[in-house]
């Protein structure tokens, strides 16, 4: 708390301007929960959030149509992809901040500091334990003939799959990640449909026995009542892939700072903000993520789940083999 009361002295007299005690926020992160990241920063340090939510792809749109008349001030939202998307369109600008680089791994902010991740997600291996013996214990496993028939996963339009094909082609190279990916087809339980929630019904329905899922949604389950999953959630076990090896693939929610933004000092005072033990805290504690932050106590729902080794791969050197992901996934026919 006294770093984030810190944080607020410096924004709040900023110039003297009666301006800096607003933030205009883009947020595509759709969960109730964070009303309590938003109402602790005001409270903390005065400086009253104004929200603008909905899709990433509408909201990055929205700041291009604005220009540099854009009221913008902080774009937060999920995965590598869209804060790249919105960096190669120019929304977004550099922070200098010793706060974020100190307590933000290098790995999982930007190079040129224009966006930094404030939680993690790690992608991972769900089964049936009562129908599969000999799990897969690598991502690659996952394209094993032994698998055929098995596998519930998301489009290739969704942006954790591209991701996560896009880091394959990183520690891989091209081939292997193409040839992966059309393995992956081949053992689709079903045409890839819904959310990673609808992944993880899968295997209490009986409709997959292994299915890729985000570890928050699974967690969410084990905290919460979640319909269709919850009730046969004991029969499930997890993998956390590539032990031993790369690690488990993170992806992440985070924010960067927009180009025009008008109040420039209360933004970077809300990233110093989302990267505080106080804040960090609740990204677990609300919304079943890994915090950004090492060190940082977890959910009892995260906990759950147990420790692993994570692939400490830069997302910034990932991301720039998002374009070649989606071209794999749409050679191989992955819907």
């Amino acid at each position: 708390m006294t770093r984030i009361i810190a944080i607020a002295l410096g924004a709040a007299t900023l110039a003297g301007s009666a301006t800096a005690q607003e933030l205009n926020l883009y947020s595509s992160r759709h969960y109730d929960t964070d009303e309590r990241l938003y109402s602790d920063f005001t409270e903390a340090t005065g400086i009253v959030i104004n929200r603008i939510e909905g899709d990433a792809d509408e909201l990055i749109a929205r700041m291009q149509a604005e220009g540099a008349n854009s009221p913008a001030d902080v774009l937060l939202t999920v995965d590598t992809s869209r804060l790249v998307r919105a960096e190669n369109a120019g929304l977004l600008q550099p922070v200098e901040s010793d706060v974020l680089e100190e307590r933000i791994p290098e790995n999982l902010q930007d190079d040129g500091n224009l966006w930094f991740g404030f939680s993690q997600r790690a992608r991972i291996i769900f089964y049936d334990e009562d129908e599969v013996p000999n799990p897969p214990q690598t991502y690659m496993d996952l394209a094993s003939p032994d698998y055929e028939g098995m596998i519930c996963i998301r489009s290739s339009t969704n942006t954790y799959n591209q991701t996560l094909l896009a880091s394959i082609i990183e520690h891989q190279g091209e081939d292997a990640a193409r040839a992966w990916a059309d393995g992956m087809v081949q053992n689709m339980a079903r045409a890839p449909q819904g959310g990673d929630t609808d992944q993880l019904r899968g295997l209490v329905s009986g409709e997959c026995r292994i299915a890729i899922s985000n570890t928050y949604y699974f967690a969410r389950a084990l905290r919460t009542e979640v319909d269709g999953l919850s009730e046969g959630i004991d029969g499930i076990a997890w993998i956390f892939p590539d032990q031993g090896g790369n690690g488990a693939h993170v992806n992440i929610s985070g924010a960067g700072v927009a180009a025009h933004a008008p109040h420039y000092d209360a933004a970077v005072a809300f990233l110093e903000y989302l990267a505080s033990d106080q804040a960090q805290v609740y990204f677990s504690a609300g919304n079943d993520e890994y915090p950004a932050v090492d060190g940082v106590p977890l959910a009892e729902s995260v906990q759950a789940l147990g420790n692993f080794e994570r692939d400490t791969v830069s997302l910034a050197d990932v991301a720039e083999n998002l374009d070649l992901a989606q071209q794999i996934f749409n050679e191989v026919g992955w819907e």
